[in-house]
């Protein structure tokens, strides 16, 4: 009888073999944190054991260049010699680092690690009024900034000498007073070990990274990375099935936190990464097939872009066996593994900031992860009903929150406790506040908001459908409606701004678009327009269409509906409102003319 109990119940579930061990090794991960938190064993220190056990096993490639872990360790001293001189930086302080991806950046995030330091982790694309803004937030009073962002630098420079930050460039010489070469100076600092005290006050709570993410709303925040958190993403890394045999190839921004884990993974693993300054779609596979490359990290985006490339011969002729990011769509995946081969993508759900994960371990294209009683017994979530047009979940007549039907988008929230805390955002506790949710189930429970509508299916099967709040996602980035909103509201012309993002046929995630009002007796300039924008916003920020009405709507508590305005997009059929198109080739917005929004969305235009 047992046994056909047991049939039955796998017959409805074939999967639960692979539920059940999912659970098994997410508790032995959390187990092993565990462990090293109690013992304060940090990624450092798995780090400079590698060093002892393989010196010169190639731990980075770039380029045409291989540095070892005895090369990585020996530079990564030197860096921390330089922040060390003249008492420049003192044990708990936080550097902002802002740069492209180069071993460089690796060399100076272990360098302040062995000092007992932080880093705070730039987006190499923001400018003048965001860049100072997230420099600032940091806490930081060092900044080390890559030799092609000079010019960027040296427009909040004044800012910053306000401030008494010190600023490095990373060259030979700086061509700008008020700021300081770093390559001569760590060229003559000495390779030689430091000492453990320099790091004795850190402990896995210490924050290790600051990585910065637009959230729910306004000007990007800077998530708090503790050496902790970095186990937990290496452990999910290991449970994805890398292994220390493994190739690791990351295109992506270390800035990003799917780049970085990247990196940390390969230290668990004790094996070799192969890093690109820049995702070139027409270099990839050519790039996997010189560094032997056998696990990629992904954004969906990405994988879109390798699927848009003219078709080669050898388009299956790489060792690529694994693809582990998130994003990427149900189409997307099933052309790229029939054009490109038996590659096994692991598509992983989470957020930088937040204290729980998903992983797609069964292999269903399109989901993020699987609902079962197990996972939801060890570690807690829900998704709940949400009101898109409030903008807050649906609550019974007890105030407490209800559970989306199965088959019914609601908002994923996560328990925070001991075991899954939520560290927040540095330096701003309001919008620390907002990610979390009292009296979800119970009165005086608390939940993390994950700002993601996500769907559970009659299978169990769980899937990403939306972001909620006033943030889209757009070429991989987080996209705060609000920040856009005030930077085009500076325009004289512009009176206000309503932002939010649009589907746009054949891409990954939503193009900005701008519904704006003209101020009294001013004329609507694009060419003045065109040119703010691309001054003040990062390219993936910067609103792709632009539509011109009389007067925005409201709600009545005086928030920009935007439900309506995202469901009639940019047709110029469906209204008769002034368009407009982002044109990069002319420099300008255009009227959008029902052969450009043809030509867009066929995909002859790409944007």
């Amino acid at each position: 009888l047992l046994s056909v109990v047991f049939l039955a119940l796998l017959f409805r579930n074939p999967h639960f073999f692979q539920d059940v061990q999912y659970v098994r090794d997410k508790i032995q991960a959390r187990r092993r944190v565990l462990k090293y938190k109690q013992t304060n064993y940090s990624i450092l220190d798995r780090f400079l054991e590698a060093v002892k056990a393989q010196p010169h096993k190639p731990f980075i490639l770039f380029n045409d260049e291989t540095f070892t872990y005895q090369d990585a360790d020996e530079l990564s001293n030197k860096a921390a010699r330089v922040f060390l001189h003249n008492g420049l930086v003192k044990e708990g302080d936080t550097v902002a680092l802002f740069l492209r991806n180069e071993p460089m950046f690796l060399w100076l995030w272990l360098g302040l690690v062995k000092i007992g330091c932080n880093a705070a982790f730039l987006n190499y694309n923001i400018r003048s009024k965001s860049l100072f803004h997230c420099f600032s937030r940091s806490g930081a009073k060092t900044l080390v900034a890559a030799e092609e962002l000079h010019n960027a630098v040296e427009e909040v420079l004044p800012s910053l000498l306000e401030q008494q930050v010190t600023v490095f460039i990373l060259a030979d010489r700086c061509r700008t007073g008020n700021m300081e070469s770093f390559k001569d100076k760590m060229s003559q600092a000495s390779s030689e070990p430091l000492s453990k005290d320099l790091r004795s006050h850190l402990t896995l709570q210490s924050p290790a990274a600051y990585i910065y993410t637009s959230g729910t709303t306004g000007l990007p925040k800077a998530a708090v990375v503790s050496h902790v958190k970095l186990w937990s993403l290496a452990c999910s890394m290991s449970m994805a099935g890398v292994t220390s045999e493994d190739v690791l190839f990351i295109s992506l921004p270390l800035y990003h936190t799917t780049g970085f884990l990247g990196f940390i993974s390969v230290i668990e693993r004790g094996n070799t990464l192969a890093l690109r300054s820049k995702f070139s779609a027409s270099q990839f596979w050519d790039d996997c097939r010189k560094y032997n490359v056998t696990v990629i990290m992904f954004i969906g985006e990405m994988m879109r872009y390798l699927c848009n490339t003219p078709k080669k011969p050898n388009d299956q002729s790489h060792k690529v066996r694994l693809a582990i990011g998130s994003g990427v769509r149900a189409d997307v995946w099933r052309y790229f593994i029939t054009r490109f081969g038996n590659v096994q993508i692991k598509e992983v759900y989470g957020a930088t900031e937040g204290n729980f994960s998903l992983l797609n371990y069964t292999g269903k294209i399109g989901a993020v992860g699987r609902d079962t009683f197990l996972n939801k017994w060890v570690f807690p979530y829900a998704v709940i009903k949400f009101d898109t047009e409030k903008g807050t979940p649906l609550r019974d007549s007890s105030g407490l929150c209800i559970e989306a039907a199965k088959g019914e988008p609601g908002l994923l929230v996560s328990e925070i406790s001991t075991r899954a805390p939520f560290a927040g955002y540095v330096r701003d506790l309001q919008q620390t506040e907002k990610k979390r949710l009292h009296d979800v189930f119970k009165k005086g429970d608390l939940y993390f908001n994950t700002g993601d509508l996500l769907c559970i299916d009659e299978d169990n099967f769980i899937y990403f459908k939306d972001r909620v709040g006033d943030t889209f996602r757009w070429k991989g980035e987080n996209v705060a409606t609000t920040e856009v909103a005030d930077i085009i509201t500076l325009l004289d012309c512009i009176k206000e701004a309503n932002v939010y993002g649009v589907e746009v046929p054949g891409n990954e995630g939503r193009a900005g678009m701008a519904t704006v009002t003209l101020s009294e007796a001013q004329r609507f300039d694009p060419a003045d327009v065109f040119k703010h924008v691309v001054s003040f916003l990062p390219a993936y920020a910067r609103p792709c269409f632009l539509r011109i009405q009389s007067s925005l709507d409201i709600t009545s508590t005086f928030k920009h509906m935007k439900v309506k305005l995202v469901e009639e997009g940019f047709n110029p059929n469906q209204m008769t409102d002034p368009l407009y198109f982002l044109d990069e080739k002319n420099k300008n917005y255009v009227p959008l003319t029902v052969d450009i929004f043809n030509s867009v969305t066929s995909g002859k235009i790409r944007i």
